[in-house]
């Protein structure tokens, strides 16, 4: 059985690792055209971030696969190894 929400409710939620490692916030989803399937997070790096730091990215914001999604609640929980590295 699928559990549907709103988008909106979505916007900003806070990504951290299995670990508990704090990676920033969601700024938006790549979604599939044809399947409407969620492919990519698109993740705003929280700077001051240990992992982040670790993974050093060229830019603001990062990819992380939808695979990578271990839970989603208050926070989207992620897989560190499946999230790739500059």
């Amino acid at each position: 059985m699928y559990k549907y929400t709103i988008a909106r409710q979505l916007a900003t939620k806070r990504i951290i690792t299995n670990r508990g490692d704090e990676v920033g916030r969601l700024a938006d989803l790549l979604v599939n055209e044809v399947s409407g399937e969620i492919e990519h997070l698109i993740v705003e790096v929280d700077r001051d971030s240990k992992f982040i730091k670790r993974v050093n990215p060229k830019d603001r914001a990062v990819q992380i696969p939808y695979s990578a999604v271990t839970a989603v609640s208050d926070v989207f929980i992620v897989d560190e190894r499946e999230i790739p590295t500059a």
